[in-house]
């Protein structure tokens, strides 16, 4: 059974890997110069199955797990972090929330169309205000009869301007008090619910990241995933899943690096010698095979701790740090071994360089993660 698995999680690879080669290489840095958000592309993704990997095939979805998702983001993100990235929001956030805490009804309504791409996803926790602080948002939901009006800005939220639905987690009760969020599903399209600004940003400059404005925007009850004031609770849970898919971006985004990096110093000579026969080179591969490896293991072991239903916030935690910071620092190593042709835009790591920094940002910042560590571990 576990070669099988085995098996089946590389030929699962292998159609993202070409998928990427295929539609998206040709035209990275095109996106990224022009901040080009291609939605064709993710509607194509949904004929191969890579934008409901985790959704039952009863809803429409691949019915796979969470090792066979690491693959698939991790082959993505080898070509383009941007593109490795929206794959990954959709995925474990808007999908994933829908799936993990939606009723039959919304499951029924929402997931074939989120799992074939017919519908692009957004997720929004993250305000101006309350980042890391998100018990303290000022995004609210009233309740009204039998709806809810929502009014709020929510800041860094991927597809924020083109996704067609998102699950926002909104106050309903006091600042900083107990079970005071609830998360919705709202549809673009309903009234007061807009996009705002797209930011400009360092790297992911192919992903959209922008705002989310409600206001006065009225949803029907219906619309409400879970309980009255379980919006938080839900919303970490689904943070844990979240931070398995950007250890699986870093990973992507380091390997990348480093298959760059070995093609590169195997071809460059210097002193009539390959560069990669200097200490001062091989060296450094030598730490990114090492350090790629230990966050590869760590991002396995909190994917299969996921698929068996068991409890892996520490897991999480750590592989999304590690992984993300190895990710940076492997792509810095990277630009180093290339020299000046590493800091044009005529090689690829100077934009794994730029794209690797989110990483250690999004979903929860390195420092965060480290509180939720300690915290595990304290605790235990």
């Amino acid at each position: 059974m576990e070669l099988e698995s085995t098996v089946l999680t590389q030929q699962i690879a292998d159609t993202a890997r070409d998928f990427a080669r295929q539609f998206i290489l040709p035209h990275v840095m095109e996106w990224d110069e022009k901040q080009e958000f291609p939605d064709h592309l993710f509607r194509e993704m949904g004929k191969y199955g890579l934008m409901g990997v985790l959704v039952p095939e009863e809803y429409g979805g691949a019915g796979l797990g969470y090792l066979e998702y690491v693959a698939i983001i991790q082959e993505v993100a080898k070509v383009c972090g941007s593109i490795g990235l929206s794959l990954a929001a959709h995925n474990s956030l808007c999908t994933g929330h829908i799936l993990a805490f939606g009723n039959e009804e919304q499951k029924s309504k929402y997931l074939p169309k989120l799992a074939t791409a017919e519908w692009l996803g957004a997720w929004g926790l993250t305000e101006a205000n309350t980042g890391s602080d998100a018990g303290n948002m000022k995004t609210t939901a009233v309740r009204d009869g039998d709806s809810w009006i929502i009014n709020g800005t929510k800041c860094w939220i991927t597809h924020g301007k083109s996704g067609d639905i998102a699950v926002v987690v909104a106050r309903t009760g006091e600042a900083r008090t107990r079970d005071n969020a609830t998360a919705f599903i709202v549809e673009r399209g309903t009234p007061g619910f807009s996009g705002g600004k797209k930011e400009n940003k360092l790297g992911m400059r192919a992903s959209e990241t922008a705002e989310m404005i409600f206001d006065n925007c009225r949803i029907p009850d219906a619309n409400r995933l879970g309980k009255v004031g379980d919006g938080f609770r839900q919303s970490m849970k689904v943070l844990d899943g979240g931070r398995i898919s950007i250890a699986a971006l870093s990973l992507g985004i380091a390997k990348g690096a480093m298959e760059a990096s070995i093609k590169y110093s195997q071809e460059r000579h210097q002193f009539d010698k390959p560069i990669a026969s200097f200490q001062g080179i091989s060296f450094k591969i030598a730490d990114m095979a090492t350090e790629i490896m230990a966050a590869e293991l760590l991002t396995n072991q909190a994917a299969d701790l996921k698929n068996r239903g068991l409890p892996m916030t520490k897991e999480a935690a750590m592989a999304k740090y590690f992984a993300s910071e190895v990710a940076v620092k492997v792509a810095t190593d990277a630009v180093q071994i290339f020299g000046g042709y590493g800091y044009t835009k005529d090689f690829p790591v100077e934009k794994f360089y730029r794209d690797s920094k989110l990483c250690t940002i999004g979903e929860g910042t390195s420092e965060i993660q480290k509180i939720v560590i300690a915290r595990e571990v304290l605790n235990a």
